[in-house]
Protein backbone atom coordinates (compact mmCIF):
# COMPACT_ATOMS: atom_id res chain seq x y z
CA UNK A 1 0.00 0.00 0.00
CA UNK A 2 1.41 3.52 -1.10
CA UNK A 3 0.96 6.20 1.00
CA UNK A 4 -0.77 9.37 -0.93
CA UNK A 5 -0.88 13.08 0.59
CA UNK A 6 -4.15 15.23 -1.46
CA UNK A 7 -4.05 18.92 -1.75
CA UNK A 8 -6.44 21.11 -3.04
CA UNK A 9 -8.15 23.90 -1.54
CA UNK A 10 -11.47 23.48 -2.65
CA UNK A 11 -13.37 21.21 -0.50
CA UNK A 12 -16.02 19.96 -3.34
CA UNK A 13 -12.83 18.45 -5.06
CA UNK A 14 -11.34 16.96 -2.16
CA UNK A 15 -14.64 15.48 -1.14
CA UNK A 16 -15.35 13.87 -4.47
CA UNK A 17 -11.66 13.02 -5.24
CA UNK A 18 -12.00 10.95 -1.89
CA UNK A 19 -15.01 9.41 -2.38
CA UNK A 20 -15.31 8.19 -5.94
CA UNK A 21 -12.44 6.44 -5.70
CA UNK A 22 -11.60 3.17 -4.28
CA UNK A 23 -8.05 3.92 -2.69
CA UNK A 24 -7.14 0.51 -1.31
CA UNK A 25 -8.15 -1.20 -4.27
CA UNK A 26 -5.95 0.74 -6.71
CA UNK A 27 -3.21 0.61 -3.56
CA UNK A 28 -3.21 3.79 -1.96
CA UNK A 29 -4.03 5.14 1.16
CA UNK A 30 -4.59 8.36 1.35
CA UNK A 31 -2.82 9.12 4.54
CA UNK A 32 -3.87 13.01 5.05
CA UNK A 33 -5.96 15.56 3.27
CA UNK A 34 -4.77 19.66 2.77
CA UNK A 35 -6.60 22.33 2.32
CA UNK A 36 -3.69 24.47 0.79
CA UNK A 37 0.29 24.21 0.01
CA UNK A 38 2.33 25.50 3.29
CA UNK A 39 -0.02 22.58 5.00
CA UNK A 40 0.84 20.06 2.73
CA UNK A 41 4.19 20.85 2.96
CA UNK A 42 3.89 20.24 6.96
CA UNK A 43 1.97 16.82 6.33
CA UNK A 44 4.53 15.99 3.78
CA UNK A 45 7.56 16.15 6.09
CA UNK A 46 5.43 14.26 9.00
CA UNK A 47 4.29 11.72 6.41
CA UNK A 48 6.86 11.19 4.17
CA UNK A 49 4.35 9.88 1.16
CA UNK A 50 5.17 8.19 -1.48
CA UNK A 51 2.94 10.37 -3.99
CA UNK A 52 1.44 13.55 -3.84
CA UNK A 53 -1.78 14.82 -5.46
CA UNK A 54 -1.96 18.44 -5.86
CA UNK A 55 -3.58 21.05 -7.18
CA UNK A 56 -1.83 24.19 -9.35
CA UNK A 57 -3.75 27.32 -7.61
CA UNK A 58 -4.07 26.86 -3.97
CA UNK A 59 -3.81 29.72 -1.48
CA UNK A 60 -0.17 30.65 0.61
CA UNK A 61 2.01 28.07 -1.56
CA UNK A 62 1.07 26.77 -5.00
CA UNK A 63 1.06 23.65 -6.15
CA UNK A 64 4.16 24.28 -8.25
CA UNK A 65 6.26 25.48 -4.99
CA UNK A 66 5.15 22.75 -3.27
CA UNK A 67 6.27 20.30 -5.59
CA UNK A 68 9.68 21.73 -5.77
CA UNK A 69 10.12 21.83 -1.71
CA UNK A 70 8.73 18.28 -1.70
CA UNK A 71 11.75 17.48 -4.62
CA UNK A 72 14.11 18.72 -2.30
CA UNK A 73 13.00 17.16 0.70
CA UNK A 74 11.79 13.89 -0.61
CA UNK A 75 13.40 12.92 -4.55
CA UNK A 76 11.69 9.80 -4.17
CA UNK A 77 7.93 11.04 -4.13
CA UNK A 78 6.15 11.09 -7.33
CA UNK A 79 3.57 14.16 -7.85
CA UNK A 80 0.39 14.09 -9.84
CA UNK A 81 -0.58 18.16 -10.43
CA UNK A 82 -3.99 19.01 -10.81
CA UNK A 83 -4.32 22.22 -13.49
CA UNK A 84 -7.14 23.75 -15.10
CA UNK A 85 -6.84 24.29 -18.98
CA UNK A 86 -5.84 28.14 -18.53
CA UNK A 87 -2.78 26.74 -16.29
CA UNK A 88 -1.37 24.08 -18.79
CA UNK A 89 1.44 25.91 -20.26
CA UNK A 90 2.27 27.37 -16.92
CA UNK A 91 2.30 23.94 -15.51
CA UNK A 92 4.66 22.47 -17.96
CA UNK A 93 7.42 25.10 -17.12
CA UNK A 94 7.64 22.97 -14.39
CA UNK A 95 8.94 19.99 -16.21
CA UNK A 96 12.62 20.97 -14.50
CA UNK A 97 10.13 19.84 -11.18
CA UNK A 98 10.29 15.73 -13.08
CA UNK A 99 6.08 16.20 -12.19
CA UNK A 100 5.32 12.31 -12.87
CA UNK A 101 1.75 13.17 -14.07
CA UNK A 102 -0.74 16.39 -15.37
CA UNK A 103 -4.32 16.03 -14.68
CA UNK A 104 -6.60 18.25 -16.60
CA UNK A 105 -9.29 19.93 -14.74
CA UNK A 106 -12.26 19.24 -15.36
CA UNK A 107 -11.36 15.38 -15.09
CA UNK A 108 -13.10 12.34 -14.10
CA UNK A 109 -12.66 10.08 -11.29
CA UNK A 110 -11.17 7.34 -14.35
CA UNK A 111 -9.01 9.98 -15.46
CA UNK A 112 -7.08 10.03 -12.20
CA UNK A 113 -7.39 6.47 -12.02
CA UNK A 114 -5.29 6.02 -14.77
CA UNK A 115 -3.10 8.73 -13.87
CA UNK A 116 -2.69 6.79 -10.32
CA UNK A 117 -1.95 3.68 -11.97
CA UNK A 118 1.12 5.26 -14.22
CA UNK A 119 2.47 6.41 -11.32
CA UNK A 120 2.15 3.26 -9.28
CA UNK A 121 3.58 1.16 -11.81
CA UNK A 122 6.91 3.44 -11.41
CA UNK A 123 6.85 2.71 -8.00
CA UNK A 124 6.65 -0.96 -8.57
CA UNK A 125 9.25 -0.75 -11.35
CA UNK A 126 11.85 0.92 -9.04
CA UNK A 127 11.05 -1.51 -5.75
CA UNK A 128 11.68 -4.87 -8.30
CA UNK A 129 14.58 -3.08 -9.64
CA UNK A 130 16.16 -2.50 -5.93
CA UNK A 131 15.01 -6.02 -4.66
CA UNK A 132 15.57 -8.10 -7.67
CA UNK A 133 18.29 -10.77 -6.43
CA UNK A 134 20.21 -11.59 -9.34
CA UNK A 135 20.66 -7.71 -10.16
CA UNK A 136 21.66 -7.45 -6.22
CA UNK A 137 24.09 -10.09 -6.58
CA UNK A 138 25.48 -9.02 -9.81
CA UNK A 139 26.09 -5.23 -8.43
CA UNK A 140 27.79 -6.42 -4.99
CA UNK A 141 30.17 -9.20 -7.45
CA UNK A 142 31.03 -5.85 -9.53
CA UNK A 143 31.54 -3.47 -6.16
CA UNK A 144 34.65 -2.49 -4.93
CA UNK A 145 37.63 -4.71 -5.52
CA UNK A 146 37.99 -7.23 -2.72
CA UNK A 147 41.58 -5.64 -1.60
CA UNK A 148 39.97 -2.33 -1.45
CA UNK A 149 37.40 -3.66 0.54
CA UNK A 150 39.77 -5.68 3.10
CA UNK A 151 41.76 -2.16 3.46
CA UNK A 152 39.17 -0.58 4.53
CA UNK A 153 37.59 -2.96 7.10
CA UNK A 154 41.50 -3.36 8.44
CA UNK A 155 41.60 0.69 8.00
CA UNK A 156 38.52 0.74 10.65
CA UNK A 157 39.68 -1.73 13.05
CA UNK A 158 43.32 -2.16 13.19
CA UNK A 159 45.85 0.90 13.81
CA UNK A 160 48.17 1.63 10.74
CA UNK A 161 51.19 3.69 10.25
CA UNK A 162 50.34 7.30 8.51
CA UNK A 163 53.28 5.85 5.69
CA UNK A 164 51.34 2.61 5.48
CA UNK A 165 48.20 3.90 4.62
CA UNK A 166 49.39 6.80 2.38
CA UNK A 167 51.08 4.13 0.62
CA UNK A 168 47.82 1.86 0.25
CA UNK A 169 45.30 4.57 -0.31
CA UNK A 170 47.35 5.76 -3.14
CA UNK A 171 48.07 1.64 -4.71
CA UNK A 172 43.65 1.63 -4.43
CA UNK A 173 43.25 4.84 -5.98
CA UNK A 174 41.53 6.48 -2.86
CA UNK A 175 39.98 9.81 -2.56
CA UNK A 176 41.42 10.06 1.20
CA UNK A 177 44.61 11.92 1.28
CA UNK A 178 44.36 14.49 3.51
CA UNK A 179 40.64 14.05 3.96
CA UNK A 180 38.15 14.67 7.71
CA UNK A 181 36.61 11.37 7.85
CA UNK A 182 33.29 10.14 9.55
CA UNK A 183 32.56 6.79 10.26
CA UNK A 184 29.17 5.66 9.86
CA UNK A 185 27.39 1.95 10.62
CA UNK A 186 24.09 0.63 9.30
CA UNK A 187 22.43 -1.86 11.43
CA UNK A 188 19.71 -3.41 9.94
CA UNK A 189 16.85 -3.25 12.71
CA UNK A 190 16.41 -6.77 14.52
CA UNK A 191 19.33 -8.00 12.92
CA UNK A 192 21.26 -8.72 16.10
CA UNK A 193 19.95 -10.60 19.12
CA UNK A 194 20.19 -9.85 22.65
CA UNK A 195 20.68 -6.65 24.28
CA UNK A 196 22.74 -4.56 21.91
CA UNK A 197 25.43 -4.93 19.32
CA UNK A 198 27.66 -6.01 22.21
CA UNK A 199 25.43 -7.57 24.68
CA UNK A 200 25.78 -11.18 26.64
CA UNK A 201 24.60 -12.91 23.10
CA UNK A 202 27.53 -13.12 20.89
CA UNK A 203 26.58 -11.45 17.54
CA UNK A 204 29.46 -11.09 15.19
CA UNK A 205 32.32 -8.48 15.73
CA UNK A 206 35.71 -8.19 14.98
CA UNK A 207 36.94 -11.28 16.42
CA UNK A 208 34.57 -13.57 15.18
CA UNK A 209 34.81 -15.35 11.92
CA UNK A 210 32.98 -13.64 9.49
CA UNK A 211 30.63 -16.40 8.52
CA UNK A 212 28.81 -16.10 11.78
CA UNK A 213 25.33 -15.42 11.45
CA UNK A 214 22.93 -13.95 13.53
CA UNK A 215 22.40 -15.75 16.53
CA UNK A 216 18.74 -17.40 16.60
CA UNK A 217 18.75 -17.32 12.95
CA UNK A 218 18.30 -20.67 11.12
CA UNK A 219 20.43 -21.35 7.64
CA UNK A 220 17.59 -20.20 5.78
CA UNK A 221 16.48 -17.12 7.29
CA UNK A 222 20.28 -15.44 7.63
CA UNK A 223 20.22 -16.22 3.48
CA UNK A 224 17.60 -13.83 3.88
CA UNK A 225 19.13 -11.77 5.90
CA UNK A 226 22.12 -11.29 3.87
CA UNK A 227 20.91 -10.54 0.98
CA UNK A 228 18.38 -7.99 3.06
CA UNK A 229 21.80 -6.30 3.90
CA UNK A 230 23.10 -6.53 0.23
CA UNK A 231 19.90 -4.22 -0.51
CA UNK A 232 20.68 -1.79 2.22
CA UNK A 233 24.25 -1.63 1.38
CA UNK A 234 22.93 -1.25 -2.95
CA UNK A 235 21.06 1.58 -1.71
CA UNK A 236 23.42 3.00 0.59
CA UNK A 237 26.35 2.84 -2.11
CA UNK A 238 24.08 4.54 -4.70
CA UNK A 239 23.57 7.66 -2.73
CA UNK A 240 26.97 7.86 -1.47
CA UNK A 241 28.31 7.59 -4.79
CA UNK A 242 25.99 10.18 -6.36
CA UNK A 243 27.12 12.25 -3.85
CA UNK A 244 30.70 11.45 -3.83
CA UNK A 245 31.05 11.50 -0.24
CA UNK A 246 32.94 8.53 0.31
CA UNK A 247 32.73 4.74 0.18
CA UNK A 248 30.67 2.06 1.12
CA UNK A 249 31.87 -1.59 2.40
CA UNK A 250 31.33 -4.58 4.69
CA UNK A 251 32.76 -5.45 7.56
CA UNK A 252 32.03 -8.71 9.89
CA UNK A 253 28.13 -8.50 9.33
CA UNK A 254 27.59 -4.67 8.97
CA UNK A 255 27.71 -1.95 6.17
CA UNK A 256 29.97 0.87 6.97
CA UNK A 257 30.02 4.01 5.55
CA UNK A 258 33.01 6.45 4.94
CA UNK A 259 32.35 9.87 4.34
CA UNK A 260 35.53 11.57 3.27
CA UNK A 261 35.52 15.97 3.43
CA UNK A 262 38.62 17.87 2.96
CA UNK A 263 40.39 18.51 6.37
CA UNK A 264 40.33 22.38 7.66
CA UNK A 265 43.76 23.81 7.35
CA UNK A 266 45.18 26.18 10.14
CA UNK A 267 48.75 28.32 9.94
CA UNK A 268 50.57 28.68 13.14
CA UNK A 269 51.97 31.41 12.16
CA UNK A 270 52.37 33.93 10.03
CA UNK A 271 55.44 32.80 8.81
CA UNK A 272 54.69 29.28 8.67
CA UNK A 273 55.82 27.14 5.88
CA UNK A 274 52.46 25.12 5.55
CA UNK A 275 49.24 25.02 6.84
CA UNK A 276 48.42 22.47 9.66
CA UNK A 277 44.91 20.34 8.10
CA UNK A 278 42.40 20.13 11.27
CA UNK A 279 39.14 18.08 11.40
CA UNK A 280 36.25 20.45 11.22
CA UNK A 281 33.67 20.78 14.05
CA UNK A 282 31.43 22.83 11.97
CA UNK A 283 27.92 20.72 11.33
CA UNK A 284 26.72 23.48 9.39
CA UNK A 285 29.11 22.17 6.47
CA UNK A 286 28.84 18.92 7.64
CA UNK A 287 26.69 16.74 4.96
CA UNK A 288 27.01 13.30 6.34
CA UNK A 289 23.91 13.83 8.80
CA UNK A 290 21.16 14.82 5.73
CA UNK A 291 23.46 11.67 3.38
CA UNK A 292 22.71 9.28 6.40
CA UNK A 293 19.15 10.70 6.78
CA UNK A 294 18.77 10.02 3.19
CA UNK A 295 19.71 6.78 3.34
CA UNK A 296 17.81 5.50 5.92
CA UNK A 297 14.63 7.21 4.37
CA UNK A 298 15.21 4.91 0.96
CA UNK A 299 15.48 2.06 2.75
CA UNK A 300 12.53 2.33 4.60
CA UNK A 301 11.02 3.78 1.65
CA UNK A 302 11.86 1.18 -1.57
CA UNK A 303 12.73 -1.70 0.95
CA UNK A 304 9.78 -1.51 3.84
CA UNK A 305 12.89 -2.21 5.69
CA UNK A 306 14.18 -0.13 8.76
CA UNK A 307 18.05 0.63 10.02
CA UNK A 308 19.54 2.26 12.88
CA UNK A 309 22.92 4.10 11.84
CA UNK A 310 25.60 4.77 14.53
CA UNK A 311 28.12 7.99 13.37
CA UNK A 312 31.45 9.09 14.59
CA UNK A 313 32.59 12.48 14.94
CA UNK A 314 35.25 13.71 12.43
CA UNK A 315 38.41 11.93 12.09
CA UNK A 316 41.96 13.32 11.21
CA UNK A 317 43.89 11.73 10.48
CA UNK A 318 43.06 8.52 8.88
CA UNK A 319 45.15 6.54 11.85
CA UNK A 320 41.91 7.98 14.03
CA UNK A 321 39.90 5.58 12.04
CA UNK A 322 39.71 2.85 14.47
CA UNK A 323 38.59 5.17 17.21
CA UNK A 324 35.68 6.36 14.81
CA UNK A 325 34.60 3.13 14.11
CA UNK A 326 34.33 2.49 17.83
CA UNK A 327 32.71 5.38 18.45
CA UNK A 328 30.11 4.44 15.99
CA UNK A 329 29.40 1.03 17.07
CA UNK A 330 28.98 2.29 20.93
CA UNK A 331 26.31 5.32 19.04
CA UNK A 332 24.10 2.35 17.86
CA UNK A 333 23.92 1.30 21.52
CA UNK A 334 21.87 4.09 22.32
CA UNK A 335 18.96 2.56 20.15
CA UNK A 336 17.87 1.16 23.73
CA UNK A 337 17.14 4.49 24.83
CA UNK A 338 16.09 6.84 22.06
CA UNK A 339 14.45 4.44 19.89
CA UNK A 340 15.57 2.39 16.37
CA UNK A 341 15.31 3.81 13.00
CA UNK A 342 17.19 7.14 13.29
CA UNK A 343 20.40 8.30 13.01
CA UNK A 344 22.20 8.16 16.22
CA UNK A 345 25.68 10.43 16.22
CA UNK A 346 27.68 9.87 18.81
CA UNK A 347 28.84 13.73 19.97
CA UNK A 348 25.00 13.55 20.56
CA UNK A 349 24.52 11.10 23.23
CA UNK A 350 28.22 11.04 24.48
CA UNK A 351 30.95 14.06 25.74
CA UNK A 352 33.45 12.65 24.34
CA UNK A 353 37.35 13.23 25.70
CA UNK A 354 40.21 12.91 23.91
CA UNK A 355 43.21 10.35 24.85
CA UNK A 356 40.65 7.84 26.35
CA UNK A 357 42.03 4.47 26.59
CA UNK A 358 39.83 2.04 24.41
CA UNK A 359 39.98 -1.91 24.04
CA UNK A 360 38.64 -3.92 21.28
CA UNK A 361 37.67 -7.29 23.78
CA UNK A 362 34.02 -7.80 23.31
CA UNK A 363 32.97 -8.22 26.99
CA UNK A 364 34.83 -5.16 28.11
CA UNK A 365 32.91 -3.38 25.65
CA UNK A 366 29.55 -5.20 26.68
CA UNK A 367 30.24 -3.89 30.65
CA UNK A 368 30.79 -0.33 29.08
CA UNK A 369 27.42 -0.01 27.01
CA UNK A 370 25.94 -1.63 29.75
CA UNK A 371 26.84 0.70 32.18
CA UNK A 372 25.42 3.38 30.12
CA UNK A 373 22.21 2.02 28.52
CA UNK A 374 21.95 -1.74 30.23
CA UNK A 375 20.37 -3.08 32.97
CA UNK A 376 21.04 -4.08 36.49
CA UNK A 377 20.54 -7.70 36.41
CA UNK A 378 22.09 -7.16 32.43
CA UNK A 379 25.47 -5.81 34.08
CA UNK A 380 25.27 -8.49 36.97
CA UNK A 381 25.28 -11.35 34.10
CA UNK A 382 28.13 -9.48 32.32
CA UNK A 383 30.46 -9.53 35.55
CA UNK A 384 29.59 -12.89 36.31
CA UNK A 385 31.20 -13.92 32.74
CA UNK A 386 34.06 -11.28 33.16
CA UNK A 387 34.98 -12.86 36.41
CA UNK A 388 34.16 -16.52 35.19
CA UNK A 389 38.25 -17.53 34.24
CA UNK A 390 39.35 -16.61 38.15
CA UNK A 391 36.47 -18.11 39.66
CA UNK A 392 35.31 -21.22 37.53
CA UNK A 393 38.81 -22.25 35.89
CA UNK A 394 40.33 -25.77 36.24
CA UNK A 395 43.44 -24.61 35.46
CA UNK A 396 45.46 -21.54 38.28
CA UNK A 397 45.57 -18.22 37.05
CA UNK A 398 48.40 -16.19 37.76
CA UNK A 399 48.93 -12.90 40.12
CA UNK A 400 50.10 -11.11 37.17
CA UNK A 401 47.20 -12.19 34.92
CA UNK A 402 44.67 -11.25 37.65
CA UNK A 403 46.39 -7.73 38.40
CA UNK A 404 46.22 -7.10 34.20
CA UNK A 405 42.32 -8.12 34.34
CA UNK A 406 41.59 -5.62 37.43
CA UNK A 407 43.68 -2.91 35.62
CA UNK A 408 41.40 -3.00 32.04
CA UNK A 409 38.13 -3.36 34.26
CA UNK A 410 39.16 -0.71 36.48
CA UNK A 411 39.81 1.84 33.81
CA UNK A 412 36.71 0.50 31.57
CA UNK A 413 34.42 1.79 34.30
CA UNK A 414 36.18 5.23 35.10
CA UNK A 415 35.94 5.26 30.79
CA UNK A 416 32.21 5.14 31.53
CA UNK A 417 31.99 7.83 33.78
CA UNK A 418 33.95 9.81 32.24
CA UNK A 419 32.12 9.41 28.48
CA UNK A 420 28.47 10.12 30.52
CA UNK A 421 30.65 13.73 32.04
CA UNK A 422 30.60 11.98 35.70
CA UNK A 423 34.07 12.66 35.29
CA UNK A 424 36.31 11.09 38.50
CA UNK A 425 36.59 14.16 39.77
CA UNK A 426 32.74 13.58 41.22
CA UNK A 427 33.39 10.81 42.47
CA UNK A 428 34.12 9.31 46.06
CA UNK A 429 35.51 5.71 46.62
CA UNK A 430 33.50 5.40 49.93
CA UNK A 431 29.61 6.34 48.47
CA UNK A 432 30.07 3.00 45.71
CA UNK A 433 31.31 4.62 42.97
CA UNK A 434 34.88 4.38 41.24
CA UNK A 435 38.02 6.87 42.20
CA UNK A 436 40.74 7.72 40.87
CA UNK A 437 42.18 4.98 43.03
CA UNK A 438 40.11 2.42 42.32
CA UNK A 439 42.36 -0.33 40.98
CA UNK A 440 44.38 -0.04 44.81
CA UNK A 441 40.98 -0.51 46.15
CA UNK A 442 40.36 -3.76 43.55
CA UNK A 443 43.46 -5.21 44.75
CA UNK A 444 43.30 -5.27 48.36
CA UNK A 445 40.79 -7.71 48.49
CA UNK A 446 41.36 -10.93 49.74
CA UNK A 447 39.73 -12.42 46.85
CA UNK A 448 38.25 -12.31 43.46
CA UNK A 449 34.98 -13.26 44.86
CA UNK A 450 35.17 -10.22 47.21
CA UNK A 451 36.59 -8.16 44.00
CA UNK A 452 33.40 -9.18 42.10
CA UNK A 453 31.01 -8.50 44.48
CA UNK A 454 32.97 -4.75 45.07
CA UNK A 455 32.41 -4.13 41.27
CA UNK A 456 29.04 -5.16 41.17
CA UNK A 457 28.00 -2.72 43.56
CA UNK A 458 30.01 -0.01 42.31
CA UNK A 459 28.32 -0.23 38.86
CA UNK A 460 25.10 -0.88 40.07
CA UNK A 461 25.89 2.66 42.19
CA UNK A 462 27.06 4.11 38.78
CA UNK A 463 24.47 3.57 36.33
CA UNK A 464 21.99 4.66 38.93
CA UNK A 465 24.28 8.16 38.67
CA UNK A 466 24.60 8.10 34.74
CA UNK A 467 20.91 7.55 34.32
CA UNK A 468 19.88 10.27 36.21
CA UNK A 469 22.27 12.69 34.77
CA UNK A 470 21.06 11.71 31.66
CA UNK A 471 17.55 12.46 32.53
CA UNK A 472 18.86 15.81 34.09
CA UNK A 473 20.44 16.61 30.37
CA UNK A 474 17.49 15.67 28.32
CA UNK A 475 15.16 17.76 31.34
CA UNK A 476 17.85 21.15 30.74
CA UNK A 477 18.28 20.64 27.22
CA UNK A 478 13.97 20.94 26.94
CA UNK A 479 13.92 23.82 28.87
CA UNK A 480 16.55 25.19 27.16
CA UNK A 481 14.24 25.28 23.86
CA UNK A 482 11.24 26.48 25.65
CA UNK A 483 13.25 29.20 26.94
CA UNK A 484 14.24 30.08 23.44
CA UNK A 485 11.19 29.48 21.95
CA UNK A 486 9.53 31.54 23.80
CA UNK A 487 12.06 34.33 23.21
CA UNK A 488 12.09 34.19 19.83
CA UNK A 489 8.25 32.45 18.42
CA UNK A 490 7.65 36.28 16.97
CA UNK A 491 10.99 34.89 14.31
CA UNK A 492 8.46 33.52 11.43
CA UNK A 493 12.17 31.69 10.38
CA UNK A 494 11.80 29.88 13.68
CA UNK A 495 12.14 25.96 13.14
CA UNK A 496 13.54 22.51 14.23
CA UNK A 497 16.56 23.27 12.19
CA UNK A 498 17.90 26.84 13.75
CA UNK A 499 16.84 25.73 17.22
CA UNK A 500 19.15 22.68 16.95
CA UNK A 501 21.69 24.62 15.30
CA UNK A 502 21.59 26.80 18.60
CA UNK A 503 21.68 24.51 20.48
CA UNK A 504 24.54 22.87 18.73
CA UNK A 505 22.67 18.97 18.42
CA UNK A 506 21.18 16.97 15.23
CA UNK A 507 17.69 17.49 14.51
CA UNK A 508 16.16 13.89 14.67
CA UNK A 509 18.16 13.67 18.50
CA UNK A 510 16.16 16.85 19.16
CA UNK A 511 13.05 16.00 17.83
CA UNK A 512 13.13 12.38 19.58
CA UNK A 513 13.82 14.00 23.30
CA UNK A 514 11.85 16.94 22.75
CA UNK A 515 8.85 14.96 22.21
CA UNK A 516 9.97 12.30 24.97
CA UNK A 517 9.86 14.64 27.50
CA UNK A 518 7.07 16.77 26.59
CA UNK A 519 4.70 14.31 25.13
CA UNK A 520 4.32 16.50 21.78
CA UNK A 521 6.50 17.38 18.62
CA UNK A 522 8.60 20.85 18.51
CA UNK A 523 6.54 22.31 15.84
CA UNK A 524 3.40 21.55 17.90
CA UNK A 525 4.41 23.27 20.78
CA UNK A 526 5.63 26.21 18.87
CA UNK A 527 2.32 26.24 17.11
CA UNK A 528 0.69 26.11 20.58
CA UNK A 529 3.22 28.62 22.34
CA UNK A 530 2.39 31.32 19.10
CA UNK A 531 -1.52 30.59 19.28
CA UNK A 532 -1.61 31.34 23.13
CA UNK A 533 0.14 34.66 22.66
CA UNK A 534 -2.19 35.30 19.94
CA UNK A 535 -5.32 34.60 21.89
CA UNK A 536 -3.88 37.31 24.84
CA UNK A 537 -2.82 39.83 22.33
CA UNK A 538 -6.74 39.32 20.63
CA UNK A 539 -7.98 39.85 24.66
CA UNK A 540 -5.85 42.76 26.08
CA UNK A 541 -5.20 45.19 22.81
CA UNK A 542 -6.63 46.60 19.79
CA UNK A 543 -4.33 45.39 17.69
CA UNK A 544 -5.22 44.65 14.07
CA UNK A 545 -5.71 40.79 12.74
CA UNK A 546 -2.48 41.37 10.80
CA UNK A 547 -0.82 43.30 13.55
CA UNK A 548 -0.90 40.33 15.75
CA UNK A 549 -0.15 37.81 12.86
CA UNK A 550 3.39 39.81 12.65
CA UNK A 551 3.86 39.66 16.44
CA UNK A 552 3.41 35.85 16.91
CA UNK A 553 5.88 35.17 14.27
CA UNK A 554 3.54 34.20 11.13
CA UNK A 555 4.59 36.70 7.40
CA UNK A 556 1.04 35.96 5.82
CA UNK A 557 -1.66 37.10 8.17
CA UNK A 558 -4.35 34.99 5.95
CA UNK A 559 -1.97 31.84 6.83
CA UNK A 560 -1.90 32.94 10.52
CA UNK A 561 -5.63 33.14 10.59
CA UNK A 562 -6.23 29.32 8.55
CA UNK A 563 -3.88 28.42 11.19
CA UNK A 564 -5.65 29.94 14.35
CA UNK A 565 -9.17 29.20 12.94
CA UNK A 566 -7.90 25.24 12.87
CA UNK A 567 -6.37 24.90 16.25
CA UNK A 568 -8.79 26.94 18.44
CA UNK A 569 -12.22 26.56 16.64
CA UNK A 570 -12.89 30.34 15.90
CA UNK A 571 -11.53 33.20 13.21
CA UNK A 572 -9.39 35.41 15.39
CA UNK A 573 -12.47 38.08 14.93
CA UNK A 574 -15.11 35.86 16.69
CA UNK A 575 -12.89 34.79 19.05
CA UNK A 576 -12.23 38.50 20.21
CA UNK A 577 -15.94 39.26 20.01
CA UNK A 578 -17.06 36.14 21.54
CA UNK A 579 -14.66 36.41 24.58
CA UNK A 580 -15.64 40.09 24.76
CA UNK A 581 -19.24 39.38 25.11
CA UNK A 582 -18.49 36.65 27.73
CA UNK A 583 -16.58 38.93 29.55
CA UNK A 584 -19.57 41.38 29.94
CA UNK A 585 -21.78 38.66 30.69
Amino acid sequence: MYKLLLADDEADVREGILQEIEWEAEGFQVVDVAENGREALEMAERWMPDVLVTDIRMPFMDGLKLSEQIRGLMPGTKIIILTGFDEFEYARQAIHLKVEEFVLKPFSAEELVQALRRVKSRLEAEMSERENVDALREHYNKSLPLLREVFLGTLVTRKLSEREIEEKIEHYDLALRGACCTVSVLLLDGSESGTGSSGNIKAPGDNEPAAVRPAGLSLYESRDFELRRFAVRNIAEEIVGRRLAGYVFQHNERVVVLTAAPAAAVSTGEHAAAAEPIATADREHNQTPQLLEEIRQNVERYLKLTVTIGTSSAAFPLTGLKAAYDDAIAALDYRMLLGSNRVISIEDVETRHAAHVRFDELHEQSLLRCLKVGTVSEMSMIVDQLFSPFLNSGSPVSFLDAQVFLLQLSTTMLKAAQDTDNGPGGFGGTSGTPSPNILKELIQFGSMHEAKNWVVSTCEAMMGRIAAGRQTAYHSLVEEARSYTKANYADSEINIAKICAVLHISAGYFSSIFKRETKMTYMGYLLHVRMEAAKDLLLTTDLKTFEIAEKVGYADPNYFSFSFKKHVGQSPKDYRNGAGRDAVQ
